[in-house]
């Protein structure tokens, strides 16, 4: 059993690890938790089930309360005579009703003309502004912000304060450091953001980019100190100041913290001549890198035999050497002599800095310098390993001064090296790779880098990795039932193998080996035998390779399949005398024509693991067919206990393996009643409809008392279809988190036909199938009606349909049906491209008897008549 997690709807990757459990247990759960389960149970036999459960977590955090104006900000009269706006934002699940109060008294918007409230375009109810029209004074006043979700989950209202005055003004601020600050690693550094305006007095955060503060950052009111920084200190520090008027005012500090490593040179012979070697009278350019924070402050000295390096007409420095990588400095020396050759040293430092400076020795001679010779060693240009194992690659420098690193890469331009990486040097060209898996099969190239010896052309050699493992089977496992005395065919495909010659194949049965002829290894291995009582078990096929032995398991019996409970049986619990009640227990059997003719089942009754009743049900001669249902009545339960109940098929030879089911005591209910003769959904039962576990969210049960002040205006009916406040009606709700196209289904209860045939020869019993509907709003979806008959297996086929927007006004819908046996009828409502798009459905009847004749309508299949 596996679960896993979706963010919002089915057709989402799963967003977190799988978990392997039966139970799921959520401790502490937090919103972002939420979001539709999946548990899927899978034995490797036949489909996957699939389940899925929607968690909600209903939660609701603290408003946050934020003042603007109309016009730019004016010195000394910020709120004089100006329009203000108070704009209050919540997050909640579900949504929340907002209530504004000065002082103590409820502002309402129809008797006070001063003040405007409403909801912005783009939010979906979150937010609630208060427009305060041309100030007046006693507009200067405390305001609070009440939010509610009407104590959902225990969940109590939530409020903010704000003190509106005509000194508010927005904050503003100044830093104490320049835009960039840069410092040695071990000092300490103080950021001040001090506040220059705004009133009330803001509240000023420290941040950074990328990542959080650093553990040892301390922050004392506008100040942030960082102490001993290290270059992972390093990054954006951001000040903000908040008063929640206005916008947040803000400055940032670019923070570099000096660090220098890796110094590498070249020698870079007279590239006009396309020269390798040092030759006297042409040139020589000497080149030196470091990698430093920052770049453009290295200082760079040349020596010669320990001596300054100055500019002559025969000795050139370059601060920057264009052909080379940024921040490069090369030292040209023109038509070299024999007093140019010498030992050469490049010094890199930040001046004034306490960061240590490094140093490299260049010896220039006529015999130090040449250029590389790259060699694999014999038998290395092929090397194989087993899958799982370590192996070396080798490519040496058996010459040349000095010697350079070798670099490492894949041959294929998309194919990446151990962990990621697209290159890795090696100093002494050995590239050690561990844990061997197929995918690093391939060829792979080392080459001389242009750094720390000769600047030429780049030598490179290849060297293949060849991994081996074992063969490939399928099928891995396969669970084969046949009928006794019949012949089994079992084989085992090998898909891949390196090296692709098998060297054995050997077949055994319960893990005692079978003997017969040397099978040909360059075919498909099979095993033909005739089934019977002696000979069931386990079979396997272990064909092997070079590198290793794979297998084939095959689970070969004449046991039959289980059987397969029906869960959707129409009131199965029936009240006896007592305080007794009986249950129609109803089942299929899976395939039963694979194996040997079921005669009869054995079902066990079992409360708290103690067998109650266990017995053999005869089928009397009738063969189970696929897909047709069996049942059996258990007596004499107790209301209102709940039961385990086992079942396992029996054939002449064998008996299958139980399965097992709880059934639980419910309270019959018939429908339609006669007082359910329309249905409208006025109580929590909702005459049996139930919500479509197999759909993407589910409709919900309101009335007009009950409707969220937050929801989405210009859409959704306002009462019930008689008019009145206290009338329930079932409706999609569009908005967030709902994208379009997501399904809600709502299922009626499941009529059971008796007869099949009307009065007198007319065909099918026909049903009249009544309803109101409510679709307004300019991105209304669609909905259907489909006819679910429930035979070998459910068909749904749509029999009304309509779509867009339908008016303000509650219309109705009426056509007839002729099922051809149990049915049901489904409401699906499918969400629209946007918010307005709530779909609603009130007082629905489904009689015996065909629509009566003043509302005689096409026959089931097509669109009905509305009123």
């Amino acid at each position: 059993v596996r679960w896993t997690k979706t963010a919002g709807s089915a057709s989402d990757k799963f967003q977190e690890t799988s978990i392997y459990n039966e139970t799921l247990r959520i401790e502490g759960i937090q919103r972002v938790q939420g979001g539709r389960y999946y548990c899927k149970a899978d034995n490797g036999v036949g489909v996957a089930a699939i389940k899925s459960i929607r968690v909600d977590v209903q939660y609701l955090d603290t408003p946050v309360l934020t003042v603007h104006q109309t016009i730019s900000d004016v010195r000394g009269s910020y709120y004089q005579e100006k329009t203000v706006f108070l704009r209050c934002t919540v997050n909640s699940n579900p949504p929340a009703r907002f209530i504004w109060k000065r002082g103590n008294m409820l502002i309402e918007q129809s008797k006070d003309n001063g003040v405007d409230i409403y909801e912005p375009l783009y939010t979906q109810g979150e937010t609630k502004v208060l427009k305060l029209k041309n100030l007046r004074p006693k507009d200067f006043a405390d305001y609070t912000c009440q939010v509610s979700v009407r104590n959902v989950c225990n969940i109590e209202d939530k409020s903010v304060t704000f003190r509106l005055t005509n000194a508010t003004t927005p904050p503003m601020i100044r830093l104490s450091v320049n835009d960039t600050v840069v410092v040695d690693p071990g000092q300490d550094v103080l950021l001040t953001c001090e506040v220059t305006a705004g009133f009330p007095l803001p509240t000023v955060m420290w941040s950074r980019y990328p990542g959080p503060l650093p553990l040892s950052a301390q922050v004392r009111g506008p100040t942030l100190i960082l102490r001993a920084v290290t270059p992972a200190d390093a990054g954006f520090y951001n000040c903000t100041a908040v008063n929640n008027v206005g916008n947040p005012a803000r400055k940032n500090v670019n923070l570099v913290v000096r660090t220098m490593s890796n110094l590498t040179f070249q020698i870079t012979p007279d590239s006009n001549k396309d020269s390798e070697t040092i030759q006297m009278g042409r040139d020589l350019k000497l080149s030196c890198h470091v990698d430093a924070t920052p770049q453009d402050k290295v200082n760079y000295t040349w020596y010669k035999n320990g001596a300054p390096v100055y500019n002559s007409d025969s000795l050139i420095l370059l601060r920057s050497d264009p052909d080379m990588a940024p921040g490069t400095s090369s030292l040209e020396i023109v038509d070299m002599k024999f007093r140019d050759l010498a030992t050469y040293s490049c010094m890199a430092n930040f001046p004034g800095s306490r960061v240590p400076e490094l140093r490299v020795d260049v010896n220039i001679s006529q015999n130090s310098v040449s250029p590389p010779v790259l060699a694999v060693p014999p038998g290395g240009q092929v090397v194989s390993v087993r899958e799982g194992g370590n192996v070396d690659l080798v490519c040496l420098v058996v010459d040349g001064k000095p010697r350079p690193p070798i670099l490492w890469s894949r041959t294929e331009k998309d194919l990446l090296m151990p962990g990621g990486r697209t290159m890795i040097e090696t100093a002494d060209g050995r590239l050690r790779l561990k844990n061997v898996s197929r995918d690093l099969m391939g060829v792979y190239r080392c080459q001389t880098a242009p750094y720390n010896g000769l600047n030429i052309k780049r030598r490179e050699t290849q060297v293949q990795l060849n991994v081996q493992y074992p063969p490939i089977l399928d099928p891995v496992f396969q669970d084969v039932r046949s009928r006794n005395y019949q012949m089994v065919t079992l084989r085992c495909t090998v898909l891949r193998s390196n090296p692709p010659r098998l060297t054995d194949i050997r077949w055994f049965r319960n893990g005692d080996f079978i003997r017969m002829p040397m099978p040909d290894l360059k075919e498909t291995p099979e095993l033909k035998f005739k089934l019977d009582p002696t000979n069931n078990g386990s079979y396997e096929c272990r064909v092997s390779n070079s590198a290793g032995t794979s297998t084939c398991t095959f689970n070969v019996s004449s046991q039959p399949y289980n059987a397969e409970f029906y869960f959707d049986t129409p009131n199965p619990v029936r009240i006896l005398k007592g305080n007794n009640y009986s249950y129609n227990l109803q089942w299929t059997q899976k395939d039963p024509e694979a194996t040997d003719r079921i005669i009869g089942y054995w079902v066990n009754v079992r409360k708290n693991k103690q067998s109650l009743l266990s017995k053999q049900i005869d089928l009397k001669g009738k063969e189970p067919e696929k897909g047709v249902l069996l049942s059996h009545t258990i007596s004499d339960l107790r209301i209102p206990l709940s039961y385990e109940v086992r079942l396992a098929p029996i054939t002449t030879y064998s008996t299958g393996e139980y399965i097992s089911r709880i059934i639980q005591y419910s309270e019959p209910y018939t429908y339609p009643r006669p007082s359910d003769h329309v249905c409208g959904f006025e109580d929590d039962r909702i005459c049996g409809f139930s919500q479509d576990r197999g759909d993407v969210f589910d409709w919900t049960r309101q009335n007009h008392l009950t409707q969220n002040p937050k929801r989405s205006a210009n859409t959704g009916p306002e009462t019930d279809r008689s008019g009145t406040k206290e009338g329930y009606y079932m409706y999609i709700e569009a908005s967030r988190p709902r994208v379009q196209g997501d399904k809600a289904r709502l299922l009626s209860p499941l009529f059971n036909v008796t007869s099949v045939r009307g009065p007198k020869g007319s065909g099918r019993v026909p049903y009249c199938v009544s309803f109101y509907y409510h679709m307004k709003g300019k991105h209304i979806g669609t909905l259907n009606v489909l006819l679910r008959v429930r035979s070998i297996a459910s068909v749904d086929s749509v029999v009304w349909a309509k779509s867009g927007d339908q008016g303000p006004d509650w219309k109705k819908a009426f056509f007839d049906i002729s099922p051809s046996g149990p049915f049901q009828i489904v409401f699906e409502g499918i969400r629209g491209p946007s918010f307005e798009g709530d779909i609603a459905i009130d007082d629905v009847s489904i009689t015996v008897g065909k629509c009566k004749q003043e509302n005689t309508v096409a026959s089931a299949g097509k669109t009905g008549k509305i009123y």
